[in-house]
């Protein structure tokens, strides 16, 4: 069940600390142990939007607590194994844990609600950045995906229940995207085609099924 956790303040101040369930990806493990960086900005997500007149409120979305949720529940169903680093990847600092480190970071994170859209709709965009580098720290590619999540305010209570969702579903999308679409970005496909881990037609026909249907409140 999807909780919302509304922090006191300012009166003129929406507050939204998101959070919600994130199910597994129904996809077989790939065999390589992979960890994760987060850093404190990916931690500690959070948008702010100041309100641009009297009759509507200031937002403050945080996200950071449901994206590593989120990150942790898809990685650790993704690979056979999953680690969590507990430092920043050096390059030249061979760990030989891993066979890769990736670090993601939120770019952007949109939103719009019935007081700038005229609807009764709610909607989250997100674009990530991602940097996979070698268990010696070196690069070994990047790239941006992006994210988006809606829903409409009929069978929810408040303003900040729906915005919730919103980031909810977003963060579901983000999770299914990356799933169905990492053995297909070309660094990626390439690096694990010359560690003999996956041929190159499997990577650009792999069938992944992702639970990403809305939650409900």
């Amino acid at each position: 069940m999807l909780a919302v956790v509304i922090l006191l303040g300012a009166c003129s101040t929406q507050k939204v600390v998101v959070s919600g369930n994130f199910p597994e990806p129904l996809i077989s493990p790939m065999p390589l142990t992979i960890g994760v960086w987060y850093e404190d900005a990916f931690l500690n997500h959070e948008f702010f939007d100041e309100a641009s007149g009297r009759a509507e409120p200031s937002w403050l979305v945080r996200t950071g607590e449901a994206q590593v949720q989120m990150w942790d529940t898809v990685l650790d169903s993704m690979f056979v194994n999953f680690v969590h680093m507990k430092n920043k990847p050096g390059e030249g600092e061979l760990n030989q844990v891993v066979d890769a480190v990736l670090i993601p970071r939120v770019d952007e994170l949109q939103y719009a609600i019935p007081q700038h859209t005229n609807v009764k709709v709610y909607e989250i965009w997100m674009r990530y950045h991602f940097d996979l580098v070698n268990n010696a720290g070196e690069p070994i590619t990047d790239w941006t995906m992006s994210a988006y999540g809606k829903t409409p305010t009929a069978f929810l209570r408040s303003d900040t229940d729906a915005v919730n969702l919103a980031a909810v579903v977003a963060l579901r999308d983000a999770g299914a995207n990356f799933a169905v679409n990492f053995t297909r970005v070309p660094g990626v496909r390439d690096w694990l085609v010359e560690r003999g881990r996956v041929s190159a037609a499997a990577t650009g026909s792999q069938t992944i099924g992702t639970e990403i249907e809305a939650a409900q409140p």
